[in-house]
């Protein structure tokens, strides 16, 4: 990248390409962008949001605009949200959340709405969530969760709900609860196994949701699946390093490979494959 950043968004654009927004780098809260060119293995700075953020989240709308949400910038939280658009390569602000918060969670529904879910604001955890409609570029409040949380993850799952797991408040949490959206309600389902945060939640070609790793007191290893169909959590082992903060990502041979992340305080360059009938 052009810019050296953490806690940033990237995303996938519907051209293939793959835009990185904001985080905090040497020169402290950024908002610049770039984009990466699949087909030429090349990064370009691309026009820069309206707010400096970190700890904000992306999600690439039906339409091909990347809605970005909240974080930090600025000294404050944010509220504001910013929309961009990737054939004019520009920037433009639009209806601003009713809550403002950060390390939140951001889903895009079937019906083309986005799904934003807790986060916190000056280390308090939040259970509200608010529903964006790109037709309108307006927010209204839905049901809230039944557990405050930030850094958790959110899945939609192939029937259309919600899978919310884990997270932290003011200590890690093992809860799920699940998002119907003809009804706007939320309901718990089963528990992981394993109190989890800043782990990741991958769904997999059968329905089932893959949850790997990330911390309790201190990064763990174990793997899960939860079953939409029995609402039910399984082990599925261990990760070789236990490690939070990492990625995982579906292969085009359905295996997940899991990368980076940290563990203590450092920095992990390792990267494992996870393999099974769960991906079949």
């Amino acid at each position: 990248m052009n810019d050296a950043r953490g806690e940033h968004t990237i995303s996938v654009l519907t051209n293939g390409k793959v835009l990185v927004t904001g985080g905090l780098g040497y020169r402290g809260f950024q908002n610049s962008t770039e984009l990466y060119d699949q087909s030429t293995g090349n990064w370009t700075i691309t026009a820069s949001m309206n707010i400096e953020r970190v700890e904000h989240i992306a999600s690439t709308l039906t339409n091909g605009k990347v809605l970005v949400t909240g974080g930090y910038g600025g000294g404050r939280w944010l509220n504001s949200v910013e929309l961009y658009d990737p054939s004019t390569e520009t920037w433009t602000t639009t209806g601003s959340m009713n809550t403002t918060r950060s390390q939140h969670t951001s889903s895009v529904l079937r019906d083309g709405k986005v799904l934003v879910t807790g986060g916190h604001i000056v280390g308090d955890a939040l259970n509200s969530v608010e529903l964006y409609d790109p037709l309108t570029e307006t927010w209204t409040t839905t049901d809230s969760m039944k557990h405050a949380r930030h850094e958790h993850a959110a899945s939609v799952l192939p029937n259309g709900k919600v899978l919310v797991t884990g997270g932290f408040d003011n200590m890690a949490l093992n809860t799920a609860e699940l998002y119907d959206p003809s009804t706007g309600m939320w309901t718990f389902t089963a528990s992981m196994n394993h109190m989890r945060w800043k782990h990741t939640a991958t769904v997999l070609a059968n329905g089932k949701v893959l949850v790997i790793g990330g911390f309790d007191s201190n990064a763990i290893s174990t793997a899960e699946t939860y079953d939409p169909l029995t609402e039910t959590w399984t082990p599925v082992g261990s990760m070789n390093d236990a490690r939070g903060e990492h990625t995982a990502s579906i292969l085009t041979n359905g295996k997940i490979l899991v990368t980076g992340g940290t563990f203590v305080g450092t920095v992990l360059s390792s990267a494992e494959l996870y393999s099974s009938l769960e991906t079949d």
